[in-house]
């Protein structure tokens, strides 16, 4: 879940005051000025029209991020719920069938396989569970919500650049609730920043290019910080870089265990 907070750079304070996170009938007012925003930061008529129109509110988007309460749990009970046999011997063989590939990024990023392939199996169980949730709309429900609107807003506009550089059409933009995209779970900000074509093909495609996504993976490591060929245990520089991948140290510490589990297996 590649969501860095403080990502919002533009003023969005008259969106912000305008959204209405109690009325749900304000939403398509608020979204004609969201448009005319994003013509202003430069994305064309043709991109804002092919991603926004038609899109509505989603009040279970909004009832879901009010709601979360998965790190609540202990590291004991979500690492133990998370990095099941079947996922360690998925992992593994992970990790044999994209050896090759995974030797090639960790020459060019310094991050090894075991790093890489454990965030990817608890993010969408390898590709397996990509969601479902159209992106657009759950950015835009999640934008003129109160509680992070200046965030989600940011988050919108570059989920429209992406459509823009055309790496993805409005209708593949699918995935989790909260606007993660591909198969490491992307927020469209990161999708910006990190992805990379690994593979060659002309497009950053983190939905459907095993070889991008685990890349791009590596590559918002890297930029972080990662330290080759070091530990990545709670307390070292390598787990704060975990902790930018995902603010919940549950969750960092899950990542360093699976990775160490994976070394491990035969």
């Amino acid at each position: 879940m590649a969501f860095v907070v403080g990502l919002a750079c533009v003023s969005w304070a008259d969106l912000a005051l305008a959204a209405s996170c109690q009325d749900p009938a304000g939403f398509a007012s608020w979204l004609e000025s969201f448009k005319r925003e994003a013509a202003t930061q430069g994305i064309s008529q043709k991109t804002i029209a092919s991603a926004l129109t038609g899109v509505n509110y989603d009040p279970d988007i909004v009832s879901r991020d009010r709601k979360q309460g998965v790190f609540q749990q202990s590291f004991e009970q979500f690492s133990g719920r998370m990095v099941s046999t079947d996922r360690l011997k998925k992992g593994a063989n992970m990790l044999k069938r994209y050896g090759s590939m995974l030797g090639r990024i960790e020459q060019q990023f310094g991050v090894p396989g075991s790093v890489i392939v454990a965030i990817w199996g608890l993010e969408t169980d390898f590709g397996a569970n990509l969601g479902k949730f159209p992106t657009l709309r759950s950015l835009a429900s999640l934008a003129y919500d109160c509680r992070r609107s200046e965030l989600f807003q940011a988050e919108l506009l570059d989920a429209l650049r992406i459509v823009e550089r055309g790496d993805m059409t409005p209708d593949e933009m699918r995935g989790a609730w909260a606007g993660e995209i591909g198969q490491t779970q992307f927020m469209p900000s990161s999708y910006i920043k990190f992805a990379i074509d690994f593979d060659n093909n002309g497009k950053r495609d983190l939905v459907r290019s095993v070889p991008d996504a685990l890349a791009s993976t590596a590559n918002f490591l890297k930029s972080y910080g990662w330290r080759s060929r070091e530990p990545w245990a709670p307390g070292s520089p390598n787990f704060d870089v975990l902790l930018q991948w995902n603010k919940s140290e549950v969750y960092s510490k899950t990542v360093g265990y699976f990775a160490t589990r994976l070394e491990k297996e035969p």
